[in-house]
């Protein structure tokens, strides 16, 4: 018992194994990615079943087993999942979040603090509901890429340096490249897209809600084939999540 640990993390997704169990993966504080098995959890009579399922914010205890530690006991600390599965456009992009930390963080027990408090914080910005959940998600993909070293560049050329405005953007280049650098091929993005992309990475929620409505969509569509770019693979969520067009978009 000695070997007991305690944490907080979130459940980024949940396995069935056997016919009563689970194997919940967490991002948690202090220990990164956690998978761990908790038993009985698929029985009606599980003391903590209801507690141990995607978006929930959660105190959990471990004990160290040989290939995954087992689940002991479990506390809520916030139920985002409440907030958000009678919604579908903040369920969607919440999965999207939900998805996107998971595959950024490969390696299991390596402490990953900034992208733990960006995953609870875009949660609690999602259930909230005062912001466009799509900014919402933007905003969080953005600070993920960021943590993961892969932000695009989007002040300065990503290819000589040279700083911008520059107006087009290509994904293999890394961001915006100027027109010496421009590969063949590259988006021509508005100024307010650009802008846009500036104030998601730096949080400038002043600057995001005075832009035009317009810009959104075009930066969102930057922002999923960046990272999709670095990540080598597409991200199932993404294609599901919602975007509402503005009354001036029809």
């Amino acid at each position: 018992m000695a070997n007991l640990y305690r944490d907080t993390g979130v459940v980024l997704r949940v396995q069935k194994l056997g016919e009563a169990d689970r194997i919940i993966t967490l991002l948690t504080q202090r220990h990164g990615k956690v998978r761990a098995v908790a038993k009985g959890v698929r029985r009606t009579s599980s003391r903590f079943g209801a507690r141990l399922e995607p978006f929930g914010h959660v105190d959990v205890q471990f004990y160290p087993g040989r290939s995954l530690d087992v689940v002991t006991q479990v506390q809520t600390v916030d139920a985002f999942g409440v907030g958000l599965v009678g919604d579908y456009q903040r369920y969607t992009a919440a999965c999207a979040v939900l998805e996107t930390a998971d595959r950024l963080t490969a390696e299991e027990g390596e402490p990953v603090l900034r992208l733990y408090l960006l995953v609870t914080g875009a949660l609690r910005a999602l259930v909230e509901g005062q912001r466009d959940p799509s900014l919402v998600l933007d905003a969080f993909l953005m600070r993920a890429m960021a943590f993961a070293g892969w932000a695009p560049a989007v002040d300065e050329c990503a290819r000589c340096g040279e700083p911008g405005p520059h107006r087009a953007f290509n994904v293999q280049a890394g961001g915006v490249v100027c027109a010496r650098c421009r590969p063949p091929g590259s988006a021509a993005p508005s100024g307010d897209t650009l802008r846009l992309l500036t104030a998601l990475l730096h949080g400038d929620w002043d600057v995001v809600d005075g832009l035009p409505h317009g810009a959104r969509r075009e930066a969102s569509g930057l922002v999923a084939a960046h990272l999709q770019w670095h990540l080598e693979r597409s991200l199932r969520s993404l294609p599901l999540v919602e975007r509402r067009p503005s009354a001036g978009e029809g």
